[in-house]
C-alpha cells in the first residue's frame, strides 16, 4: 500500500515540480521501482535530454518503455510476476532512428549504503574511521561499479551530488536522507576515479549552496575548488622497519632536530614553478639528511584555497594539496623520508577554518561545523571560524582526521596549530566581545575536553606517533598525561624561550649585560613541559626579518652571532626546530611565492660564511644526535647544570649537559661579545684532558679561528662549587663544547 501511495504521487504536480527542480525531500520514495499491485510495478526516473527510456533486465530482455510524464521525468508500469528485479535503463538521446543510446544503471535501484553500526558510531561521535564511510568511495555493488557518496548535512531539505558525470545538474542525482543522523547518501553507478564533484544543498530557508566534500581525499588544484573521487589502491609502503623503531626515535630521551619546511617554496624549477612531492623526495630529503636533521615538519599540506595562508586556513582537511601532486605522490614522499631515516611531522589546524563559500562555513545553511555564537565562533583578527568543540560530530570529524593522517599517510606526528586560541574564550577578543564558560571563566571547557580526547586516541592507536602543541601561554600541563590532569600532548613549543632569546640576540653586545636574564630565565621552567625550542616560519615574516638580518653588527658579526645563537639553542635542553633558510643564513624574509635564496651560497663576498653557517649546524646536529648528554635528558632537570650563569658583565654562560654516566658529560661555554677572552677560568666536573669538540668560531665555520688548539688540561683547582677548573681562550661571539678525554 505504501508503494501504491508513492507511485500515485507521480500524478501530483507538486511532486513532479519538486523532482524537476532537484528539490524533492525524499527522491527514493518516487524514483526507482515501486510495487503497485502484486506482480505490477511502477518505475520512474529523471533523465535530462532523453527522447525516450526503455527498461531492460540484466539478461537484456526488454521490460517495457517509459512515458514522459513531466519535462525530463519518465515513468511507466512494469510487469514483474517474479517480484522486484535488477534492471538497467536504455536512454535514447539521438535523432529518431539514429540508434544513439546510452545504457545506464539506475542509482535508485540500490539499497542503503551506511550500516547500522556506522550510523550508531557517527551519531555518538565515536567513529574513528569516519573517512571510510563519509565522502566519496569507489565501490562495486551487486556487480556494478560506481561511487558511494555520503555527506552530513542535518538541516538541509535535500542534497544532490553534482559533477562532471552529470553535467553539474542537481536534478539528476538527489540523495537519500538518513534522517536518524542527518546524513545523505547515494551510490552513483559509472562514476570513476578522478571524477570531479560537489554537493548541491537546498537549505532549510530555500537557498542553494554548492559545497566541496568535507571528507574529500583529493581535490582540484587551486584556485579550482571541486572535490575529486579517489580510488585508493593499496600503496606499496616500504617503511616497516622505520615504524618499528619509531616509538624510541620520538621518545623524550631521543634526539629530535626538526627542519620546518614549506613545500611550495623550498626550491623551484628554473621557470619558477614549485617542485612536486616526488621531486622534493629526490632533493629535499637527501639535503635534510645530509644536514643531520632527524625530522621534517611540514607547514600544513591539507588543501587550502589561498597560498598566502601557507596552509593554515584549510578547506579540505583530508586531502593533501594538489599543488604538488596527488595523494599517492605524498605517500611516496613520506615513504622516502622514512627510508632516509627522517620522521615527518605535519602541521595540523584543528582550531579554525576559513569562511570560503565552497568550504565548511554555514555548511547546510546553518552554523554546522562552527559555533553559532559569534562571540566564540569567530576570530575577527584572522577572519576565520572556530570549530564547535561541543558538537560530537565535529570533534569526531577532527579526531578522525588526525588518525587519518597517521594511518593513511604514516605521518609520524601532528603539531597542533594555535592551541592557545582554542583554550581561551577571550583569545584576541576585547572585553564584552567574548562569552564566559558556565563557571564564569575564560577557559573553553569543550576545547579542553576535545584536546584530551584527541591525544588519548592518537597515543592509543599511533604506534609511536607524537603530538606537539603550539601553545603560547602558561597553561599548566600541556604535555602532561590526561590522567594527571594534563592536555596529553607529547611536546609543547617553548614560545617563551624563543621570544626571550631573540630579543636578547637583537641587542648590540654592548647592551647585552643588562639583558642577561633573557638567556637564563627559560631554565627556571625548562622541565615543566616536554619542550621543543622553535625558530619557526612565524619569526621570519611580516617585517620580523630573517634570522641573519636580526643579528646586530657588521656582516662578520651577524654571521658569528647566528652561529653562536644556533649553537646556544642546540646545546640547551629541549628538542630543536629550525625553519628552512635559517641553516644557511638567508638574508631576506621568507616569501611563500619564491624559493629560498640558495644563490647566496655562491656569493663572492659572503658565500664562504653562508657555507660556514651550514657546516656549524651540520656539526651541531652530529653532536646532538650522537652524544647522549645532549639529548638523553632533554626534558629532565638531571641532564643540565649551570657552571656559571651570573657573568652578565662579560655576557658569558657556561653549563654542563649530562647523560647516564660521568663519561657522557659535555661542557658548553658561550661568549656573547665580540671580544676574545684570554685566560677565562671556568669550573669543571673533574680534572684531566678535555677535548674541544666544537668551536663555532673555527675557520671551517667562517669564523676567525680563535680557540684552544683542540684540547685543554684541567687541574684540580677548585672554582666556585666545582672540584676542578681550566683557563680558556674564549673566541668572540662563539660557543665552545668540551668533552673529557679518557
Amino acid at each position: 500500500m505504501a508503494d501504491a501511495v508513492r507511485a500515485a504521487s507521480l500524478t501530483d504536480p507538486g511532486t513532479l515540480d519538486a523532482l524537476a527542480a532537484g528539490a524533492h525531500v525524499d527522491p527514493f520514495a518516487v524514483l526507482g521501482l515501486h510495487e503497485l499491485l502484486p506482480g505490477v510495478f511502477q518505475l520512474a526516473c529523471l533523465v535530462p535530454d532523453a527522447r525516450g527510456v526503455e527498461i531492460i533486465d540484466l539478461n537484456g530482455q526488454s521490460r517495457g518503455r517509459l512515458a514522459r510524464v513531466h519535462h525530463d521525468i519518465f515513468a511507466g508500469p512494469v510487469a514483474a510476476p517474479e517480484g522486484a528485479f535488477a534492471y538497467r535503463l536504455v536512454i535514447d538521446r539521438g535523432a529518431p532512428d539514429s540508434g544513439q543510446t546510452d545504457l545506464i544503471d539506475d542509482p535508485y535501484r540500490f539499497g542503503l549504503l551506511l550500516g547500522e553500526l556506522d550510523l550508531h558510531l557517527l551519531a555518538q561521535g565515536n567513529h574513528w574511521r569516519a573517512w571510510q564511510v563519509l565522502g566519496a568511495h569507489p565501490r562495486i555493488i551487486d556487480g556494478v561499479s560506481g561511487t558511494a557518496f555520503a555527506v552530513w548535512a542535518p538541516h538541509a531539505q535535500c542534497v544532490s551530488v553534482i559533477g562532471d558525470f552529470n553535467r553539474w545538474d542537481r536534478r539528476v542525482h538527489p540523495m537519500r536522507r538518513r534522517a536518524e543522523v542527518g546524513i545523505f547518501e547515494l551510490f552513483v553507478p559509472g562514476v570513476e576515479h578522478g571524477a570531479h564533484y560537489k554537493f548541491d544543498i537546498l537549505t532549510g530557508s530555500g537557498g542553494r549552496q554548492f559545497k566541496s566534500d568535507p571528507y574529500a581525499r583529493w581535490t582540484e588544484a587551486p584556485p579550482a575548488t571541486a572535490s575529486r573521487v579517489r580510488h585508493d589502491a593499496s600503496f606499496a609502503w616500504t617503511d616497516a622497519d622505520w615504524l618499528a623503531k619509531r616509538p624510541q626515535a620520538q621518545s623524550r630521551d631521543a634526539p629530535m632536530a626538526i627542519y620546518e619546511v614549506h613545500l611550495g617554496s623550498w626550491r623551484h624549477h628554473s621557470d619558477g614553478s614549485p617542485l612536486s612531492y616526488r621531486e622534493l623526495a629526490d632533493t629535499l630529503l637527501p639535503y635534510a639528511r645530509s644536514m643531520g636533521f632527524t625530522h621534517l615538519e611540514l607547514l600544513p599540506v591539507s588543501e587550502h584555497p589561498f597560498g598566502g595562508s601557507w596552509g593554515y586556513q584549510p578547506t579540505a582537511l583530508y586531502a593533501p594539496s594538489s599543488r604538488w601532486g596527488d595523494p599517492d605522490d605524498f605517500r611516496a614522499f613520506v615513504d622516502r623520508a622514512h627510508a632516509e631515516g627522517l620522521g615527518v611531522i605535519l602541521d595540523w589546524v584543528p582550531a579554525h577554518f576559513p569562511g570560503d563559500d565552497h568550504g565548511l562555513a554555514n555548511f547546510d545553511g546553518t552554523p554546522l561545523y562552527e559555533y553559532a555564537d559569534a562571540r566564540i565562533g569567530r576570530h575577527a583578527g584572522w577572519g576565520t571560524l572556530v570549530y564547535d568543540f561541543g558538537r560530537r560530530e565535529v570533534t569526531n570529524f577532527l579526531i578522525a582526521n588526525a588518525l587519518f593522517w597517521l594511518h593513511e599517510f604514516h605521518i609520524d606526528g601532528l603539531r597542533a596549530d594555535a592551541v592557545a586560541s582554542m583554550l581561551y574564550l577571550d583569545y584576541d577578543r576585547e572585553p564584552g566581545q567574548w562569552r564566559p564558560n558556565i563557571h564564569g571563566g575564560n577557559q573553553n571547557l569543550e576545547a579542553v575536553a576535545f584536546l584530551r580526547r584527541l591525544n588519548e586516541k592518537v597515543y592509543e592507536e599511533s604506534m609511536g606517533a607524537i603530538t606537539i602543541a603550539e601553545e603560547s601561554t602558561s597553561w599548566p600541563g600541556v604535555s602532561q598525561p590526561t590522567w594527571v590532569g594534563g592536555l596529553g600532548f607529547g611536546y609543547k613549543w617553548n614560545m617563551g624561550w624563543m621570544n626571550d632569546t631573540l630579543a636578547y640576540m637583537a641587542q648590540d653586545p654592548i647592551h647585552r649585560p643588562w639583558h642577561h636574564q633573557r638567556l637564563t630565565f627559560g631554565l627556571l621552567y625548562a622541565f615543566t613541559e616536554n619542550f621543543v625550542m622553535p625558530l619557526s616560519h612565524d619569526e621570519v615574516v611580516h617585517g620580523k626579518r630573517a634570522l641573519l638580518d636580526k643579528m646586530p653588527g657588521d656582516d662578520w658579526q651577524r654571521f658569528a652571532n647566528l652561529r653562536l645563537y644556533l649553537a646556544y639553542m642546540w646545546l640547551q635542553p629541549g628538542k630543536k626546530l629550525l625553519f628552512m633558510g635559517g641553516e644557511f643564513g638567508q638574508w631576506r624574509e621568507w616569501d611563500h611565492d619564491r624559493e629560498l635564496d640558495w644563490f647566496v651560497l655562491g656569493d663572492a663576498v659572503n658565500g664562504a660564511r653562508h657555507h660556514g653557517l651550514q657546516s656549524v649546524l651540520r656539526d651541531l646536529n652530529r653532536l646532538y644526535t650522537t652524544l647522549p648528554a645532549l639529548h638523553r635528558f632533554d626534558c629532565e632537570a638531571r641532564g643540565f647544570e649551570w657552571i656559571d650563569c651570573d657573568d652578565a658583565p662579560h655576557s658569558i654562560l657556561a653549563w654542563v649537559r649530562r647523560g647516564d654516566t660521568e663519561d657522557d658529560d659535555v661542557v658548553v661555554i658561550c661568549n656573547f661579545t665580540p671580544v676574545v677572552r684570554e685566560g677565562y677560568r671556568i669550573g669543571l666536573p673533574r680534572a684531566g684532558r678535555w677535548a674541544e669538540i666544537l668551536n663555532s668560531d673555527a675557520l671551517e665555520h667562517g669564523g676567525s679561528g680563535s680557540g684552544n688548539l683542540g684540547a685543554v688540561d684541567a687541574d684540580e683547582t677548585a672554582w666556585r662549587l666545582w672540584p676542578a677548573s681550566v683557563s680558556l681562550r674564549l673566541p668572540p661571539l662563539a660557543a665552545l663544547v668540551l668533552k673529557a678525554v679518557r
